[in-house]
């Protein structure tokens, strides 16, 4: 017999696995619970290597899977010194875990026990909510260039995905936030020349070249930032904020035309209108759409089952 780790390998075989394996025959039903079983592991396990990754506790945790391996092959190999000195080790390893991770555990168990349990999980906030608050932080983003004169130009992802343009910029994969968007367009920074594009609820990527409109009744004092927001505006459904550098005016480019001078308040209620309200009104009407579809699907046929009787 093979024993490593202070384990019977045969036993646990034939009472564990071979054991288990004739249960599934017997009542198939217990597979649909194994899978659902495994899944809920497998995601706890990832939701575990995301919290822990990039963290100290993730070098830690690559030295203990090496012990364990290598526990493993002393005991294959019958290195009976070292497997014992390995073994030892492991048997105080849970104690080690506990003292070692214990920020971490301490972290863990305070967000059980509050509100943040959905981002332990990787739950992110409601998605209309999320990207209200992204507007607001492009608002504030682009009155605080204004008052500085610092030309900007940020276009807003809707339902017509431009990759191609995201890809001739620089990849941030960021979260949105107001001093991010105003450090971007500062001059003489490597971003600060071309566009950031936010796609997704995150700031895709910045000095990115969009296609400039050449419509000849184009205001010819316009200049290349607002000409390159009205032509990514045409050809996609994206709405565009413009922050001129010579008047420190913000624009709003949409559907090839241009809404120039607006203020604050104004820059707010058009980025919530064509970007919140019209997008999640659309889909909630579809939802009551298919709901009343279905009800009148049910009255149909019991009005049909009624005559029938």
């Amino acid at each position: 017999m093979v024993s490593n780790l202070g384990i019977n390998w045969e036993n646990f075989y034939t009472e564990n696995i071979v054991a288990y394996i004739k249960s599934l025959q017997e009542n198939p039903f217990e597979l649909v619970t194994l899978i659902l079983d495994l899944a809920i592991v497998i995601f706890l396990v990832y939701c575990c290597i995301r919290v822990v990754k990039g963290s100290r506790a993730w070098q830690l945790i690559k030295g203990i899977a090496l012990l364990i391996v290598a526990t493993w092959i002393s005991g294959l190999l019958n290195l009976k010194i070292l497997n014992w000195i390995l073994t030892g080790i492991m048997n105080w390893g849970v104690i080690a875990i506990i003292v070692i991770f214990q920020p971490e555990l301490r972290r863990a168990l305070e967000q059980l026990g509050t509100n943040k349990l959905t981002k332990f999980f990787g739950i992110n906030k409601d998605v209309e909510t999320k990207t209200k608050e992204d507007i607001y932080k492009v608002v504030i983003a682009a009155t605080e260039l204004a008052k500085t004169k610092t030309g900007a130009l940020i276009v807003l992802e809707r339902d017509i995905k431009i990759q191609d343009i995201i890809s001739t910029g620089i990849s941030l994969d960021a979260e949105v936030s107001p001093q991010l968007l105003v450090n971007i367009f500062q001059p003489n920074t490597p971003l600060h020349d071309g566009a950031v594009i936010i796609a997704g609820n995150k700031i895709a990527a910045a000095a990115c070249v969009l296609p400039l409109a050449d419509d000849k009744d184009i205001a010819k004092e316009l200049g290349t930032r607002h000409r390159a927001a009205i032509g990514i505006s045409k050809e996609s459904d994206a709405i565009v904020v413009v922050v001129s550098e010579e008047t420190g005016k913000i624009s709003v480019a949409k559907d090839g035309t241009l809404i120039a001078d607006v203020r604050e308040d104004v820059l707010k209620k058009i980025l919530i209108t064509n970007i919140v309200t019209k997008r999640f009104a659309s889909e909630k009407t579809g939802k009551d759409n298919i709901l009343k579809k279905m009800k009148d699907k049910n009255k149909v046929k019991e009005n049909t089952d009624k005559r029938s009787e």
